[in-house]
């Protein structure tokens, strides 16, 4: 099955989202043309460059072997392609050798990357968060010397936080930085599960660490930012020699097998010191968020893959009596349920994280400083709906294409059950969703005392009024405008309760914060397309509906769900669970 990327479900979701005007206000030198000659040229580049490596990917996957990581079969070249057709740098600043185009088209284009071989979309995608954390947080040298090189490609960034005894709880980070006596660092610890941590395709890698210094107080607070690189960089930019940091191993995984996970060894390597002392952690998160909303353009991206090989296979697959016409499963009411549902959950998805996308670029680039407050606010609440929400997505999505394929779906052969053991990290890394679910709503919820939620929910029933006057689409507003005020229920009962209740309530409810949005999305972008004859167009309401029908109608009870409380899950004992 190859991969053809969806255009015209980017152009819409982009559309509904707000870019365009976005780029005819804050991006002057951009235009809609542009924009549509980028993703194609995207497109086409992941359709014949990535896409016929994916499978090698899993089947062979990257090696470690003496020391060193050698990349999955043609990944190294396929780097140095996609760096040199410039998709590395599409939304850096030009100030540093960027191309200063919009975040939601590098999502975009990333959507397509990782849909094509998400093993290989993980090294780049690691590369932008780098971008941004020097960025912002970066010395002079580093902005002279690594951040040019980050942003053509031609080195890599990773991001080492978790070591063996520190997952997410970051203030047991134990990995130590002391003072060489020259201005510098050195660094010793272990970190595990480094993304693309070694390998061979890009002449340098830039690891951004976490680690204590001597005198730092306990816990978060005490946590410093480095620099370390695979290889040394002198101060006119030229490299050095090889750095006291080496791949340990790589771990062995149930997917993204072309992605190297490394065991990272820094044993006294030189490092600088990135931002301030003792804040780290804060600095790492301009990383870690950049990451996220990445991650869950990842759901979104293997999910899209997923339904693209299951529907390819319904209209392929000849079995039983088909109900609505031909002689394939495509005709089976069932089968076309779990494709339909599987397209408007993508499409949800994708919707919400391109709309995060250009609510980032409005946080930097709005008219005003109220507009960008706006932005930037909206944009916090939606980033952990996108990643928790979008990812969770892509392995439901994933799995519903290895039950469309039937008994041949779980036969490695098809290919179907390598998308389902790639979309299962996702809910997992950058933050599991459990921990996604507990910033939105320890923090975010709360934001403005609840003001940010109430002007998204203001706009969602205003958005349900539309359609209930729409030919077509009034269901799809009466179930939005329910799923709306069962939000809002949740919403004042997460607001009202602290500790235990509200986090034993939190996953719950990000869930049904993610699935109301997304009938939301679907819902503008049926309007969007209204009293279009073509089929793809009509069919944009009827993914609405049927998403509504679905997805939305069990929001009431979901709600419920968020408000139970915590005393049953405190009561169930270990003794309770066992068998």
């Amino acid at each position: 099955m190859t991969y053809r990327a969806p255009l015209k479900s980017l152009a819409l979701a982009l559309k509904t989202a707000g870019h365009p005007a976005l780029v005819g206000q804050a991006f002057a030198d951009l235009d809609e043309d542009t924009v549509a000659a980028v993703l194609e040229s995207a497109g086409a580049f992941a359709e014949n460059e990535l896409a016929p490596l994916n499978r090698a990917g899993d089947t062979v996957g990257a090696k470690y072997q003496n020391g060193k990581v050698t990349a999955a079969p043609g990944f190294a070249d396929a780097y140095q392609a996609f760096v040199a057709q410039g998709w590395n740098s599409l939304s850096a600043d030009p100030e540093h050798g960027g191309q200063g185009l919009t975040k939601a088209m590098e999502l975009s284009v990333f959507e397509m990357v990782h849909a094509a071989n998400m093993a290989f979309g993980l090294c780049p995608m690691l590369t932008q968060g780098a971008i941004e954390a020097l960025d912002l947080h970066g010395t002079e040298r580093q902005k002279r010397l690594v951040l040019p090189k980050l942003v053509s490609g031609e080195w890599t960034g990773t991001m080492n936080l978790t070591e063996p005894q520190a997952g997410s709880d970051l203030a047991s980070v134990t990995t130590r930085a002391e003072p060489d006596g020259q201005g510098g660092w050195k660094l010793y610890g272990q970190k595990i599960f480094i993304t693309w941590g070694d390998h061979d395709a890009a002449e340098n890698i830039c690891h951004l660490v976490l680690a204590r210094t001597p005198d730092a107080p306990p816990g978060v607070k005490g946590i410093s930012l480095f620099l370390a690189t695979k290889k040394t960089v002198n101060d006119d930019g030229s490299l050095g020699s090889l750095n006291d940091l080496r791949p340990g191993s790589i771990e062995h995984k149930l997917g993204i097998h072309g992605s190297p996970t490394c065991v990272m060894l820094f044993e006294g390597a030189q490092a600088e010191l990135v931002g301030e002392l003792n804040n780290g952690i804060a600095h790492m998160f301009v990383m870690m968020n950049a990451a996220r909303l990445q991650v869950g353009v990842q759901g979104v991206a293997i999910a899209e893959r997923a339904l693209q090989q299951a529907l390819a296979f319904s209209q392929e697959r000849k079995q039983g009596r088909a109900i609505w016409g031909g002689d394939n499963i495509f005709g089976h009411p069932d089968v076309r349920r779990m494709l339909t549902l599987m397209r408007a959950k993508v499409e949800a998805a994708r919707a919400i994280c391109l709309t995060t996308g250009v609510l980032a670029d409005l946080g930097k680039r709005a008219a005003s400083e109220a507009e960008r407050a706006v932005a930037k606010a909206r944009q916090e609440l939606l980033t952990p709906i996108a990643k928790a929400w979008s990812t969770d997505v892509g392995v439901e999505v994933a799995s519903l294409g290895v039950q469309v394929h039937g008994g041949m779906g779980f036969i490695e052969e098809t290919g179907a059950a390598q998308h389902y053991r790639d979309a299962r990290i996702a809910p997992i890394y950058e933050g599991t969703n459990g921990i996604q679910a507990m910033d939105l709503a320890g923090r975010k919820l709360s934001m403005q005392d609840g003001a940010v939620m109430d002007a998204l929910c203001a706009e969602m029933h205003a958005t349900a009024d539309v359609l209930k006057g729409s030919a077509g689409l009034e269901s799809v507003g009466e179930r939005l405008d329910a799923g709306v005020a069962a939000l809002e229920r949740a919403t004042d009962w997460m607001l009202g309760h602290k500790g235990p209740d509200a986090l034993s309530g939190a996953t719950a409810y990000l869930k049904l914060a993610g699935d109301v949005v997304g009938g939301w999305m679907l819902g503008r972008q049926a309007l969007e397309v209204a009293g279009a004859s073509d089929d793809w167009s009509k069919g944009r309401a009827a993914l609405a509906r049927v998403y509504a029908a679905q997805v939305l109608a069990q929001a009431p009870g979901a709600a419920d769900g968020v408000m139970a409380g915590g005393a049953d899950l405190e009561a169930m004992s270990a003794e309770a669970l066992a068998g």
